[in-house]
């Protein structure tokens, strides 16, 4: 009865989000730093300071949205291991002790649905997270790193409103690499606290709007791509990545993530079927969910993408394995549950 009416409930919110005060997605920059759109990619991303085989830089790259840390020498070349999920924006004006002054604007109008003021709780620092009610349904951009907060929860706000100022709060950040991190996401689950109670022995302060919770888009690429195409949509961005993985989970029903997002679903969603199958980007975002013939009782990977060197190289540690062999590790399993809703609450 409680999965039929939170379902009820999904389409509802599905359904409103479709129709009343849904919008196109079209968003701005955050800030006034612009050599994005100028092929000036060094001035737009902050570096970070790097150490390969003996070589010390300030890689600009490592500011980009994508696998673009922890570098290693592979069988498949040279790859970064470590996934950044959003984008780190340089600051152009600075003041007499270099801090920086760039005022920092929402990149759409929507409702503030959380800000965390207390820098230590998070390795985002001090971050808000705003609610866009698109027609491609609800998304969140999350601005990182902060100084300070201009807004509060429930607060409605328009395209290009200051709600913040850059800082270095947070994890591994100083002054001199004052940025702000910018990400544009889709929200996993609105079971996240049980799936976090079951798994984790730390405190959430943040709820659903735990950075965990939230799949991160290809945000620098959505800006570029949309500047050359105004009509350029959401799912449409979303369906031209690449797929690196599939998983085929058992149906148990309909998927709250394709519920609130239906643009996921591919092919007749009424199908009667055994299982769900599940495409991912090497990043774990999903790109498509389809009805499968296929009857699993538990997540398996059943389509892979080659590569010569381990699969956890190049999927957050989700896949093990290498060549066309792969299977969910520990942490790939605990990320299926998430994303599918079949994490159950522990006994107190």
């Amino acid at each position: 009865m409680i999965r039929r009416i939170l379902s009820l409930t999904l389409l509802l919110s599905s359904a409103l989000a479709n129709t009343v005060g849904a919008e196109p997605a079209n968003v701005v920059l955050p800030t006034v730093n612009d050599h994005i759109f100028r092929g000036e990619s060094e001035k737009f991303y902050m570096y970070v300071h790097r150490n390969f085989e003996g070589k010390a830089s300030k890689a600009w790259t490592a500011g980009k949205y994508g696998f673009v840390r922890n570098l290693k020498r592979t069988e498949d070349g040279v790859i970064g291991t470590k996934f950044h999920e959003g984008i780190d924006i340089k600051p152009i004006k600075r003041n007499r002790s270099n801090s920086p002054m760039d005022e920092v604007k929402s990149i759409a109008s929507g409702v503030v649905a959380y800000t965390n003021n207390t820098a230590g709780r998070s390795n985002y620092g001090k971050y808000l997270v705003i609610e866009h009610s698109w027609d491609s349904g609800p998304l969140f951009s999350l601005y990182a790193h902060l100084a300070e907060i201009d807004v509060k929860v429930g607060e409605r706000v328009t395209q290009g409103q200051k709600i913040a100022l850059m800082g270095y709060t947070g994890s591994g950040i100083n002054r001199e690499r004052s940025h702000l991190h910018l990400e544009l996401n889709i929200l996993l689950s609105t079971q996240f606290e049980t799936w976090h109670n079951k798994h984790f022995n730390s405190k959430n302060y943040h709820g659903n709007h735990n950075g965990i919770n939230m799949a991160g888009l290809d945000i620098a690429g959505f800006y570029i791509a949309q500047n050359r195409d105004k009509s350029l949509t959401i799912p449409r961005f979303i369906k031209s990545r690449k797929v690196y993985y599939k998983i085929t989970v058992p149906r148990h029903g309909p998927l709250e993530v394709a519920t609130r997002y239906p643009w996921l679903l591919k092919g007749d969603s009424k199908t009667r079927s055994p299982s769900w199958e599940i495409a991912f980007t090497a990043s774990g975002f999903p790109v498509s969910i389809s009805p499968s013939m296929r009857k699993v009782s538990a997540p398996r990977v059943t389509s892979v993408r080659k590569c010569l060197s381990k699969h956890e190289y190049h999927t957050k540690g989700f896949i093990s394995g290498t060549g066309y062999r792969a299977s969910l590790s520990t942490s790939g399993n605990r990320f299926i549950e998430l994303i599918t809703g079949t994490m159950k609450q522990q006994p107190q």
